[in-house]
């Protein structure tokens, strides 16, 4: 394999998941009861629905279960693991198509997942639900359609929903939120439509163990929302960061570092040759909720060597800091998918200079339909190995941290 860029991360594994390697933004890794691990990807999209890697040693990854999607109008973009369950999203291609919704798996024998139910969030206007978090085995945060939502515009139609999964085989919604004036009978006015129009609906639905209390909401072209989810019936936003307009949109991901007040914000690259650049993540001061101050943006790879290279250049996910095991939770390095930027990992010690402390960035894989690699998200575990995986077709990446 040609490698482009290695520093401070080294390549010990590699696998084109049985010829399927286009991968989403799910990854998760379950501790199985017989002291294997198995990572569980999501896919970009059809033919396959969800990949079970067995990663026990990082340096053989070996498929112990791929699954398929119903039809070639559906993906299965998001997924978490709590012990022996496995929650998936999926997200149709046109609204009012199924299955539109949230799949509960028994993964206990990974080789044979198992349904165990399904959370219907079809609808005429609903695609499904696009993202989810699931960390404490009794909640499921996600942005997702409904029956009974209508958006104004369409492509406002997935907001921030709370599902009870305490009973996995008879998951129930708690609550939901949308931004005021995005959904028809509203009595606020509509958003202001950014030039690059990407919608005002949730993405990542982050809830942390230390402020339970919270939701750290990131919603596409309405930016960063801290919730107030204490009454998860009536979740209620606290604080916003929006740097869009005149930034050009696509909150993405909003990543607390509790021990130091700071938020990581992401902005998504969702076009071709830095055609919507610049996609950054930024760093906030989140001392005080109602009034969060931007302090820097993490360092990017040269827009002029990266933003004609091919395919997405900017900003996309970090590794959410997510509370299981298998996951390294750390407040100062940052991990980020930065398409064809590879994987970044920086230190933002000093908050108001953060440095790119490792970087690995693969060449172009075999048969993409772009001329370099597009990693689309990351997973570090506790070991200090680190997981990504490319958007089309270079399937998964295993680094080992050496700073």
């Amino acid at each position: 394999m040609k490698i482009d860029l290695a520093r401070g991360l080294r390549l010990i594994g590699h696998d084109l998941l049985a010829g399927y390697g286009g991968i989403g933004e799910g990854m998760s890794i379950q501790a199985a009861r017989d002291g294997r691990r198995i990572l569980w990807l999501a896919h970009e999209g059809p033919p396959k629905n969800f990949t079970g890697v067995d990663v026990t040693d990082p340096r053989k990854p070996r498929v112990v279960a791929q699954t398929e999607l119903p039809h070639g109008r559906v993906r299965s973009n998001s997924l978490e693991t709590v012990g022996d369950l496995l929650a998936v999203a999926y997200q149709t291609l046109e609204p009012g198509l199924q299955p539109a919704g949230i799949e509960m798996f028994d993964i206990s024998d990974p080789e044979n997942p198992k349904s165990i139910s399904f959370f219907d969030c079809s609808g005429p206007y609903s695609r499904g639900v696009h993202q989810l978090w699931f960390v404490d085995g009794e909640t499921i945060h996600c942005a997702a359609g409904a029956a009974d939502f209508t958006p104004r515009n369409q492509l406002d139609d997935q907001p921030y929903r709370i599902i009870d999964v305490r009973d996995p085989t008879r998951p129930t919604e708690i609550g939901r939120w949308w931004m005021p004036g995005t959904a028809e009978g509203d009595e606020a006015p509509p958003p202001e439509r950014l030039k690059i129009d990407s919608g005002f609906r949730g993405h990542n639905t982050n809830v942390y163990p230390e402020r339970p209390d919270r939701c750290y909401l990131g919603y596409i072209d309405g930016g960063g929302f801290i919730m107030d989810i204490s009454d998860m019936s009536r979740p209620k936003p606290v604080a916003a960061f929006n740097p869009n307009p005149p930034f050009p949109g696509f909150t993405h991901t909003v990543m607390p570092l509790f021990s130091r007040e700071l938020l990581v914000v992401t902005h998504e690259c969702v076009l071709d040759d830095g055609a919507d650049w610049p996609k950054l993540t930024w760093l906030v001061d989140a001392r005080r909720e109602d009034n969060l101050v931007p302090l820097s943006v993490l360092p990017m790879p040269s827009v002029e060597e990266y933003g004609r290279k091919g395919g997405r250049y900017g900003c996309h996910n970090v590794h959410e800091n997510p509370p299981r095991d298998t996951a390294l939770r750390s407040d100062t390095l940052i991990f980020a998918s930065l398409f064809n930027g590879g994987v970044r990992v920086y230190d933002t010690t000093d908050p108001l200079q953060p440095k790119e402390v490792a970087a690995f960035v693969p060449g172009a894989p075999e048969g993409s339909r772009v001329p370099a690699v597009q990693i689309n998200d990351v997973y570090a575990d506790e070991n200090g190995i680190v997981y990504c995986a490319d958007r089309h077709t270079g399937g998964l990446y295993i680094l080992e941290l050496d700073i």
